[in-house]
Order: C-alpha cells, then structure tokens, then sequence
C-alpha cells in the first residue's frame, strides 16, 4: 500500500487514446518526472494539462494529464492519468519510464483493491466493479450497476445492525442485570431472528435469477436431424455462425455461442442431430449432444412439423422424460419449437404434448438457410422469448426494483447466517442460557460481514480482485 502503481487501463491495442493510471503517495511526483508542459506538483485537484511525455531530450507522445488528489479519488490516493495516443509501442514506452522513475506496475486488481482497503467501497462494491465490466446483457450491467449503488449492501448492513443489537443487549444485560433485564427477552428476540430470516430467504431466492442474470441461461438446441436446429441458432446469433444446408446430419459436433435475446444472455449450444446411425462420427456427436444436454438449464427441443413423429423424436422424448424422472437431477426447463408451422403440417401442438410435458411455440424457420439471419419476423422467436421470461423470472426483470444475489459467494454466506440464526431459534425453544443466543447471533453476525468486506481474510480478498483485469 506504500508504494506508487502503474498501469495502462485501456486495452493494449492499436487505438486513438490509451491511458495509464498511476496511484500513490508519489503519483504526482513520478508523473511531474516525465511530463513537459505545467508542473503537475503546484496544479489543483481534478484539472486537466495538455503537454508531452519526455524521456530526457526525447519527446515519446503529446498527451492530457488528469491530477486527482486524495482524498476524492477512486483508491483515495493520489490518481494521475495520462491519456496517450493509443498505439502499444507508446504506452509500453511510457509505462517503462514510469517504472524507472519510481512506480511499480499494479497487480490485476490492484486499483479497485486499494478503494477497498482505504474504505471508499465495501467489497460487495467492489465485486461489481468486475460484473459491470464483464457484463454481456442490459440486465446483468443493471443488476451490477444496483449492487455497485449498494443496495446489496444496504440490505446486509440492516440486518448487521439488528443482530449487533441484540448482541449488545444479551452481552449488557449478563454484565449488569440490574439495568438490563431479560424478562421475557427470549420471545422477543425470536420475532428479530424471524424478520432477519426472512429477510436472508429473500436474497437467498433471488440469488437463481440473479446468476442467470448475470452468467446467462445454459442453453441446448436438441431434435433429430434436418429439424432446424442450426437454423434457429443463426437466427438468434443474427449470423450464418451454423452451416445449414437440406442434407440430415450436417452438424456432428456441439457448436456454442453466447447470445443477447433482448437484455436475456443465453449461453446456447446447438446440437448434432439426434438419430440411430451407423456412421462412427455421427455417433460420437449424438453421444456429445446427449452430455450436454444433461447440465443445460434450459432445453429446446426444435420438431419439423411438415412430418410426421418418428422413432427418432420418441428416443429424444423419452430420454428427456427419463432424467425427469431422477430425483438427482437438477432442474431443467423445456420449450418445444414446432419449426415449418408455415408449411402443410402433419404434426400438431396436440401430439407433442403426448409425449412431453413442456410449452410449444410454432415457428416458421427455413431449415435450408434461406431465412435470413437475425430476423425478428420470424414467427415465434418473440414468444420464446417471453416464455424464457416468464419460466426463469416468474414473467419479469426488475433489476432496477429488487435486489438480486448474483454472487456464489454471497449466497454461500447468507446461508451460513441463516444456519446460525436457525441455532438461535433451536437454542430459545430449548429454553437454553441467554449467552447461547449470544454465539450464533455473532456467527450470523460474522457471516454477514463477510459478504461486505468487514471482516475478511486476507487470501480471500486476493482470490477476489485476482480475477479483475488489468488497470482496474
């Protein structure tokens, strides 16, 4: 936390503008080493200086400096960031420079880790510094956005606030029972512990949308071939990413391809048709298509509707129903696509249901690729895309409105706190010793903490911002 880093926080890439972004008690100075033009150590605060980075006589760019001084900066250190051209020998020119005079380069995350350190942002802030820039949809920056706002925050801190009271009354009330009395406490706090509880079960159900939200649906195209799997994969793409031609069996291995359905971030892999084949390639791509379709979270199962049922659709029906019926299996959602319902059709919505409990929705894809990619006119593309609103977020996103756990961590964490707290409603039905109360309140208590950066081990807080990219 002495020393001064340095870092180039846009890509390393060929670009008009690429900046470096030193923080530390010497950021000013170092920069004020290499900049000719106003002396950046009498400058104020937040003003921006035009002038060139030199290395001596050598003149390397003509750049902006920006001089923040602590302690309204992002890490509430000295910030200097010097917006250079973009090209990859001049930044790599500069930041050696910077390094020469002083500066060390940061570490992945090193930035965001220190506004943590010096308290500008809790960590489930920081957390969301990283979801908002990864984020692939409008509602995974939404929910990022609200979490980097601290609402996540806001709602543990308020059940932090309960429990801390209620410690400090037990722990008061043991040490002076003159003034504090515990008369009829247990009854009391066992209504607190219930309104926490429910509060923790709140975040703890919103935590399924919320990873989906944010690392999007697992997807799997299934249906025997020639149905118009890959047809449906390019037109959600909205490229020509699946070759699609009239011959059964085009594609024999899983092809994957993250796609924004209007805010809703599937990860989608389409699949070799399913069949009964002698062919030893296409075998091992049926087998493939199977695997996969055993973690996806969602299936849709694509059906030709311009022919009638056959072997090959049954075997996926009941491969589907089978897994339905094994009580390890984790939950899956299933959306049938009646493809070609603008042709003569010898299937109806009717026979599918016979065979598989699931919404059908008809489409018009063309399985010889002549629709073209991308296209919102195709019928039913709109209806699946509200059916997936409405199986996975109950008919609704409201990221603006509620609050979504989108972290394995903090949703570990809160179950931790209700385990505690539940020990605390065990402990006052068996009408155990107040200062038992005592122990798993301030589990709950720690547990919570945890989730904010309050208490935190220090390995954790490595694991965490290890995974920030570089500058940031």
């Amino acid at each position: 936390m002495n020393d001064t880093i340095c870092a180039v926080s846009t890509g390393v890439s060929p670009g008009g503008i690429g900046i470096i972004r030193l923080s530390g008690n010497e950021a000013v100075k170092i920069a004020a080493s290499v900049f000719a033009g106003a002396d950046l150590n009498c400058v104020d605060s937040h003003t921006i200086h035009f002038g060139h980075i030199k290395n001596g006589d050598e003149v390397i760019d003509e750049v902006l400096i920006s001089v923040m001084r602590a302690p309204k900066t992002y890490t509430r250190e000295d910030v200097v960031e010097i917006n250079c051209h973009g090209g990859i020998i001049v930044l790599k020119r500069v930041m050696s420079l910077l390094i020469e005079k002083g500066a060390r380069p940061a570490e992945p995350g090193e930035f965001t880790k220190r506004a943590f350190l010096n308290g500008r942002i809790d960590l489930t802030e920081a957390e969301a510094v990283m979801d908002i820039i990864s984020s692939g949809s409008k509602y995974a920056l939404s929910g990022a956005m609200q979490q980097l706002s601290g609402a996540l925050s806001s709602r543990i801190k308020e059940i932090r606030d309960k429990l801390i009271y209620e410690i400090a009354f037990i722990e008061s009330a043991l040490d002076d029972p003159e003034h504090y009395s515990l008369d009829d406490y247990p009854s009391k706090l066992d209504g607190v512990v219930n309104d926490c509880i429910n509060n923790i079960n709140r975040l703890i159900e919103s935590a399924d949308s919320g990873s989906l939200i944010k690392n999007g649906i697992n997807t799997v195209i299934l249906g025997k071939p020639n149905a118009g799997k890959s047809s449906l994969l390019n037109l959600l793409s909205g490229t020509e990413r699946a070759i699609v031609t009239d011959i059964p069996g085009t594609t024999r291995d899983t092809l994957s391809e993250q796609i924004n359905l209007n805010g809703i971030l599937l990860n989608v892999t389409d699949t070799a048709g399913i069949r009964e084949t002698d062919d030893t390639v296409e075998k091992i791509g049926v087998k493939r298509s199977l695997e996969k379709s055993e973690a996806a979270d969602l299936i849709i199962l694509v059906c030709d509707s311009s022919l009638p049922l056959d072997e090959n659709d049954r075997m996926i029906f009941e491969k589907l129903s089978e897994r339905e019926k094994d009580p390890e299996a984790t939950k899956q959602v299933k959306i049938v696509l009646l493809n070609k319902s603008d042709l003569s059709s010898v299937t109806t919505s009717e026979e599918i249901l016979k065979y598989i409990d699931a919404p059908v929705i008809e489409t018009s894809m063309i399985d010889n690729g002549t629709e073209s990619a991308g296209s919102k006119e195709v019928k039913g593309i709109n209806e699946l895309e509200d059916k997936i609103v409405e199986l996975f977020f109950n008919g609704k996103i409201n990221v603006n409105e509620e609050v979504y756990v989108a972290n394995e961590r903090h949703k570990y964490l809160l179950s931790e706190a209700k385990r505690s707290l539940l020990l605390v409603k065990k402990s006052i039905e068996d009408d155990m010793p107040e200062d038992f109360y005592s122990v798993d309140l301030t589990d709950a208590y720690a547990s919570l903490g945890l989730i904010i950066g309050e208490e935190i081990r220090d390995d954790v807080a490595d694991e965490i911002f290890s995974k920030f990219c570089m500058g940031k």
